[in-house]
């Protein structure tokens, strides 16, 4: 009886554990998100679960074409794409894009390229009234141009609302998928 008690007690301890590391990774390191609607296609669909990497960005800096998750306001979190770090000059012209006024190739839009006027034409001075992109922001675009809401529509996105970097789709098993940048 004193062994099954002993025993008992060790399991209980383990799961007590087990439970306080779970929470910690959860709420420190890492966490999911279910992708909501057709703003990320065809990179990322309706139903997708992705791990977000929150600690990426606390030793590493934000990169050009990383997919992050972010708090758009205090219910939803949006997912999007990164094109504009803090100093850019961002420009659109006839759907290409030119960062600094150095042409950059979208190879996530490559399905979209035979449609036209899928991004337009517009530059931030148009759409957020500054030259460049200040420190501690972000310009983010959908990967579906046509029905994403984003920095064109709600402005520059403050580094400080950036939830972490997406690292892993999951789900389904099929799809899944380590990296979205290249």
């Amino acid at each position: 009886m004193e062994r099954l008690k002993k025993e008992g007690l060790e399991w209980g301890k383990a799961i007590v554990i087990g439970f306080v590391i779970f929470i910690v990774i959860r709420m420190f390191l890492f966490t999911n998100y279910v992708v909501q609607g057709e703003s990320m296609e065809p990179t990322l669909v309706q139903g997708n679960k992705l791990v977000v990497n929150k600690i990426s960005y606390t030793f590493g800096d934000i990169e050009r074409f990383d997919v992050i998750v972010f708090h758009a306001n205090d219910e939803e979190d949006y997912v999007k794409r990164v094109i504009g770090l803090p100093g850019d000059k961002i420009e659109y012209r006839k759907d290409k894009l030119y960062i600094n006024d150095r042409y950059y190739e979208e190879y996530f839009l490559e399905d979209k390229k035979t449609m036209r006027n899928v991004t337009g034409s517009f530059s931030l001075k148009d759409i957020a009234n500054v030259e460049k992109i200040p420190d501690g922001y972000l310009f983010v675009l959908g990967d579906n141009r046509m029905r994403s809401e984003d920095s064109r529509h709600f402005g520059l996105v403050p580094i400080d609302e950036v939830v972490g970097k997406v690292n892993l789709r999951y789900w389904p098993l099929n799809q899944w998928e380590f990296t979205f940048k290249n």
